[in-house]
């Protein structure tokens, strides 16, 4: 049996039936928004609330064993992975806040994330990122390997969980049912820089990640474009009836200039309490990522016109054009 089976193995029979007793500690906070949107800036200083938890990077790519080794691989193992991320100038470590999707595929969920291995293939899951768009074994099994992980990391922190991935854009609908009074943050970002940016992402991800070789521009494209059409059709279905004060949505580009302002008018419209405890926290951050730079694209006039094209609603809706 391998390492890993053995240790997933041990975890559930040690933590199993805890896990399955384990009630979530509060409503989640979950963070939507298309990848590049700025969903893990948000994450990041969200996170910095302490009343929060978030599932770290390592119990999202160890979700069957982290309870038993968590703490010695991120105390002797940061050597495995890199300073930064690929795709960005972002910091990477064990113990930064990361997106779920990741457990959810190492779980064996169905997600389009399991094209990273292959990306010279069709692109597996497309379905999932949809609500209306799982068959029936699909969203069971999707919806108890969520549930269990969120339940978890709830029993090894104890708090109610700050959670963020992309794809859950398109599930609203199920989210909300699953946690019906979640909270949630959608933040959209110009689909002139989200589109070179994203492709940058799985470009990147694909020449780490990936075990194929290829050409795979012109089937990555047709999945950038259509994903986020995918998703927000079912985000702006979903949305309907859901509270103000259970949903806000913000701009990347006003994160960036004024991250202080734009997370108190999270806390005020979402009505979550003492943001006064964290805004030190922010600034703090902030002053020492001053000199950060984020990537830079540049795209021609033909090629922002194909993807305000393509991205006609998106950039309407949300004041692109």
């Amino acid at each position: 049996m391998p390492v890993s089976d053995c240790m997933a193995l041990t975890q559930h029979l040690l933590f199993g039936r805890s896990i399955a007793a384990t009630k979530l500690a509060g409503p989640p906070l979950f963070i939507l928004g298309h990848w590049r949107s700025g969903t893990t800036l948000l994450h990041e200083l969200l996170a910095l609330d302490t009343k929060y938890a978030s599932p770290t990077t390592f119990e999202c790519f160890a979700p069957s064993h982290f309870l038993l080794t968590e703490g010695l691989v991120t105390r002797f193992g940061g050597w495995l992975l890199p300073d930064k991320r690929p795709m960005d100038n972002m910091k990477a470590g064990w113990a930064l806040p990361q997106e779920d999707e990741f457990a959810l595929m190492n779980l064996g969920a169905p997600t389009p994330y399991l094209r990273m291995l292959f990306p010279c293939n069709d692109i597996p899951y497309e379905n999932t990122l949809a609500s209306s768009g799982f068959t029936d074994e699909e969203l069971a099994k999707w919806k108890f390997l969520l549930d269990w992980f969120l339940k978890a990391v709830t029993y090894k922190s104890g708090k109610p969980l700050v959670i963020k991935s992309p794809p859950h854009t398109g599930r609203l609908g199920i989210l909300k049912d699953m946690y019906p009074d979640a909270k949630f943050v959608h933040i959209v970002r110009d689909p002139r820089k989200l589109f070179p940016s994203t492709m940058k992402l799985w470009r990147s991800l694909d020449t780490v990640q990936g075990l194929q070789v290829g050409e795979n521009e012109p089937r990555l494209r047709k999945f950038v474009f259509d994903s986020l059409r995918t998703m927000y059709r079912s985000f702006d279905e979903d949305r309907k009836g859901i509270p103000s004060n259970q949903l806000v949505e913000v701009k990347y580009e006003d994160l960036v200039r004024d991250p202080v302002g734009v997370v108190r008018g999270v806390y005020q419209d979402l009505e979550l309490p003492d943001f006064e405890t964290i805004e030190p926290q922010i600034q703090s951050k902030m002053q020492q990522e001053k000199d950060y730079k984020t990537n830079r694209f540049s795209s021609d006039n033909q090629e922002e016109a194909v993807i305000l094209q393509e991205w006609q609603e998106y950039a309407t809706k949300y004041g692109y054009v």
